[in-house]
């Protein structure tokens, strides 16, 4: 597996604890920066994840408004919380990261669909984000 792929699953774990728990991702990133500091097989992957949800809390309106724009009779409260980590960390690569192509974003997110979520998350996901990509023109 390689570091932007555990990068993206450090990311999505953060993001979906948060979201059970229902406490600031912020709070979260200080415990996982301090964790990563003192594992430093950790520190590769830690950079690109810290990156992935930095670019997530300062974008969160403008992401959650397009995946809810394209989510088609789905709101963002009736996802499942993995769901929503996934996608809004293919949302943002699509959006914010350049150096990341839509279809490796989309790929990505789906193999985490596959694995982490729901028989029917991965074609969701793989919908919702495509829509996204396409929208940007």
């Amino acid at each position: 597996m390689s570091a932007r792929t555990k990068a993206r699953k450090r990311a999505i774990d953060l993001l979906y604890a948060a979201d059970v728990r229902q406490v600031p991702v912020e709070q979260l990133l200080l415990a996982e920066a301090e964790r990563a500091a003192n594992e430093p097989e950790r520190q590769a992957s830690w950079l690109y994840a810290r990156e992935i949800v930095d670019g997530i809390v300062d974008h969160r309106v403008e992401i959650d408004e397009l995946i809810q724009t394209h989510a088609r009779g789905w709101t963002l409260e009736r996802m499942p919380a993995v769901d929503r980590a996934i996608l809004r960390v293919g949302a943002w690569e699509i959006l914010h990261n350049p150096n990341v192509p839509d279809a490796v974003a989309i790929s990505e997110a789906v193999d985490q669909a596959t694995e982490l979520s729901t028989e029917d998350s991965s074609s969701f996901v793989n919908g919702l984000l495509a829509a996204i990509s396409h929208s940007r023109g």
